[in-house]
């Protein structure tokens, strides 16, 4: 039996198999996407192998990783429910993860109902970096999982950051890690603009702004130092740097950036 099958290979979940290919291995892999062309391009990427349906790739795998949309997970879970019954007859449980926003494990426990027993539910929520093992994924579990917990950290061991969380701060973190790439890129592409008005070549510009972003991300999670005392000791008196601290000030970055994870919380909980 594989470790893991991913259902849906989108953004999000095809980000996630990557790194799990990298922590155990493209032959412990089993793709599934309803557009069929995308689990085969990907599945070609990484070396492992393309289920013919959902019900393949649940047969053939233990941990089983859920990346469809919202809208598509309930009418999944009834589907695939007989087949965790057959399964679980002859002693073989899968653990169910999810990595859907906004609907909780009890949210999606009724909806396996057809199961017949208690099926382990992961609920994670990791962003799009994981596909190249800087990410941030929480982690909640439902009751019964324990002796699961260890597997589902296994496959995301490759993926960057892993932090268990309650499953109440899960809107929360997806606003804020989940969603918080999407912030980041424009504030690196238009650090990028602004060095290109000055004269820098574009390619160098975007180079060293996302390295300058990566160092100083490093530095608040290295250091321990707050990132205020961080921003204090690189701003010398009536130096450049403070001249354009208040530039930002002036353009409203900390309220937009505030504005930002409020707004994606709101819907995040709204799509639950």
């Amino acid at each position: 039996m594989k470790k893991a099958a991913f259902i849906g290979v989108g953004n999000m979940g095809g980000a996630l198999a990557r790194g799990a290919c990298r922590a155990v291995g493209p032959d412990q892999l089993i793709l599934f996407n309803r557009t069929a062309v995308k689990a085969e391009a990907l599945a070609e990427e990484l070396g492992c192998a393309v289920a013919g349906s959902a019900a393949d790739a649940v047969w053939a795998a233990e941990y089983i990783f859920l990346g469809v949309k919202p809208d598509g997970l309930r009418p999944l879970l009834e589907e695939l429910a007989p087949l965790l019954r057959d399964r679980h007859r002859v002693g073989e449980d899968k653990v169910m993860v999810s990595m859907v926003a906004g609907l909780t494990i009890e949210d999606l426990r009724p909806h396996l109902a057809g199961a017949g027993y208690y099926v382990p539910i992961v609920r994670i929520m990791p962003n799009t970096c994981v596909a190249v093992g800087k990410g941030m994924t929480a982690l909640c579990v439902g009751e019964a999982v324990a002796e699961h917990i260890g597997g589902v950290e296994e496959i995301l061991s490759a993926t960057g950051r892993v932090e268990r969380i309650s499953e109440g701060l899960m809107d929360q973190f997806s606003a804020l890690a989940g969603c918080g790439p999407a912030f980041v890129y424009p504030y690196i592409e238009a650090l990028a603009d602004g060095a290109v008005m000055t004269g820098l070549p574009r390619k160098q510009a975007v180079e060293y702004a996302a390295q300058m972003v990566l160092g100083a991300a490093a530095m608040v999670l290295e250091s321990g130092k707050h990132p205020g005392q961080l921003k204090d000791e690189v701003c010398s008196p009536g130096g450049a740097t403070i001249a354009g601290v208040a530039e930002l000030e002036r353009g409203g970055l900390r309220a937009a950036a505030m504005n930002a994870v409020l707004a994606a919380c709101r819907r995040s909980r709204e799509l639950g």
